[in-house]
């Protein structure tokens, strides 16, 4: 017999117990926390822009060439492209399925996206392409707003960008978003009757701009081959233009008796934002929103402690009158519901040890499961590394439906085995090993059937599997962990814990207990009477259906010759 095997070595039971329990609560501490499973697929973002296009030139001339080059790679699921109706920026969306690895999808569509980055616009190769992963699960929305009025939106982003997103993505598991495009830019409002007079287009202007505004690498003197030289001098040029003045006296043209076109004459040259496209505002006040999800694998709870750690830290080097709010919270839900299993599993434990204080009225019975008990539920997280599944909300509350189970296999073997022992007069290891031999196949029945109704649900496809797969998993874990329990360590515990001759109880659970015999005395006598007179009862029963249909049969004919 199995159990027999574990009463007759409560040590080898005890150490794989133990086993069990370390195991698990390094597997809580390594275990990806997060609000819910993952049920979205995995998603590959391609984003760039081309300043100065609408959104069909960046379609046909970009994000078409993209796409072709993409499409194809490996695990892929389909593409999702985007431009604003304004143009300048575009988004190409890589979903791919839930099996395939985050970090092979982002090399394979950026080995895809540098082989044909040669035809892309000029343009867009100056700027880039940037590609990295994309996720919808959110830590946290930051707003970054200030009260003094010498503060403008375009200040507050330009702190935050220099000053905070930087010391944020520095955190590991997280990634972060600056939600605005209003950073500092040198603006140049062409006017178009003046570029009519002169002759001139938006790109002959542009080319002028970047010919003179670069950086130049002119080398040195005195280097060698040239031996005479004492001294070797780096040539030093002016590079990019920083200031408005400098913007403004760009020469556009030159004449021959010496006159020039300067960019101040055709435009207007102003230091303003980048675009002007959003605003975002916190409580009616101008703000700039940091939004930070969370990457694959990481630990929601973990994470979100320690961007708040880094933004208190920062908030207090802030100008004055800055400050930041984060009111979009999800780690909330999980916190709150992780005290609420726990406050169920605590109240799960008081329960068990009244109902079985009260019913049997052995303060010996009552320390078994609560050393079961917790191997169980601390076990089932063993399984969810396993399975690589992550404590969410869905498998915290099948840890919470599991507990009534796991309960009930604990009570049934120490019910059964201090009802033999009584009853029979046998001593705790003797009527543990013969419970056993009565229970262990309603044991194995018990957990065969719940796997039987919980297994289906997992291979459920599509959204609704992806989110009930987690729930029911965890629960068959819980199932078979805690029916293996049963069958190994809880009667090992009856052996050694139980006697036969336990002291009288207290009397409130004397008087219970009388009060419980007498009812189940009486309750046994109308079951026995019933049995007894059993064809009586089915007679009648015949009786009164034979009545009822004639009665039926009777009316209808009486409506008839009506």
């Amino acid at each position: 017999m199995f159990s027999k095997f574990f009463i007759n070595r409560p040590a080898f039971s005890a150490v794989i117990s133990i086993i069990i329990v370390i195991a698990g609560l390094l597997c809580i501490f390594n275990l990806p926390i997060e609000q819910y499973p993952k049920v979205t697929p995995t998603q590959v973002i391609v984003s760039g822009s081309y300043p100065g296009a609408s959104a069909e030139t960046i379609s046909t001339s970009v994000v078409s060439v993209i796409e072709n080059s993409i499409n194809g790679v490996e695990d892929m699921i389909y593409i999702q492209s985007s431009s604003p109706s304004s143009g300048a920026n575009f988004t190409i969306s890589v979903f791919f399925s839930n099996e395939a690895n985050p970090d092979m999808a982002v090399v394979n569509v950026n080995n895809r996206v540098q082989s044909v980055l040669s035809q892309l616009p000029s343009e867009v190769q100056r700027l880039g392409i940037n590609v990295q992963k994309g996720t919808t699960s959110v830590v946290g929305l930051y707003h970054i707003y200030s009260n003094n009025p010498n503060h403008d939106k375009i200040y507050i982003e330009n702190y935050a960008l220099l000053n905070i997103v930087d010391e944020l993505k520095r955190i590991k598991g997280i990634g972060v978003e600056l939600w605005s495009l209003q950073t500092y830019a040198m603006r140049l409002w062409l006017l178009p009757d003046k570029l009519s007079i002169y002759n001139l287009t938006p790109l002959e202007v542009i080319a002028k701009v970047e010919e003179q505004s670069s950086q130049f690498a002119p080398g040195k003197f005195g280097a060698e081959p040239i031996s005479n030289s004492l001294f070797t001098y780096n040539i030093t040029t002016k590079g990019l233009f920083t200031s408005k003045e400098e913007f403004e006296n760009i020469i556009i043209t030159s004449n021959a008796d010496g006159s020039t076109l300067r960019l101040k004459d055709i435009a207007k040259v102003e230091l303003g934002a980048q675009e002007y496209l959003q605003d975002n505002f916190y409580n009616e006040i101008p703000s700039v929103p940091i939004r930070i999800t969370l990457q694959p694998g990481a630990n929601m709870l973990e994470a979100a402690k320690n961007v708040e750690s880094a933004m208190q830290e920062l908030s207090s080097k802030f100008p004055d009158g800055m400050q930041y709010s984060n009111p979009f919270r999800p780690t909330e839900f999980v916190e709150a519901s992780m005290k609420e299993v726990l406050k169920t599993f605590i109240e799960a434990i008081i329960l068990v040890v009244a109902v079985i204080y009260l019913f049997l009225g052995n303060f010996r019975a009552t320390i078994i499961p609560c050393v079961a008990i917790p191997v169980s539920i601390i076990g089932t997280f063993v399984g969810l590394y396993i399975f690589g599944f992550s404590i969410n909300l869905l498998t915290l509350f099948g840890l919470i439906l599991t507990i009534g189970i796991v309960v009930d296999d604990a009570i049934i073997v120490i019910e059964n085995v201090e009802r033999i022992m009584h009853s029979e007069h046998l001593n705790p290891k003797e009527a543990t090993i013969k419970s056993m031999r009565e229970i262990t196949s309603p044991i194995i029945a018990i957990v065969l059937v719940l796997s039987a109704v919980f297994i289906p649900v997992s291979f459920i496809g599509g959204f609704s599997g992806e989110i009930y797969k987690q729930f029911a998993i965890t629960i068959v874990i819980s199932v078979v962990i805690s029916g293996l329990v049963a069958l190994s360590l809880t009667p090992s515990l009856c052996a050694m814990f139980l006697k036969r001759n336990e002291n009288k109880p207290i009397y409130i659970i004397s008087k219970f207990n009388y009060f419980f015999e007498r009812l189940t005395y009486r309750f046994s006598r109308v079951v026995a009477n019933v049995i007894r007179r059993g064809n009586l009862v089915y007679f009648d029963i015949f009786c009164n259906h034979f009545f009822l249909l004639w009665f039926v049969k009777a009316d209808s004919n009486l409506t008839r010759s009506k």
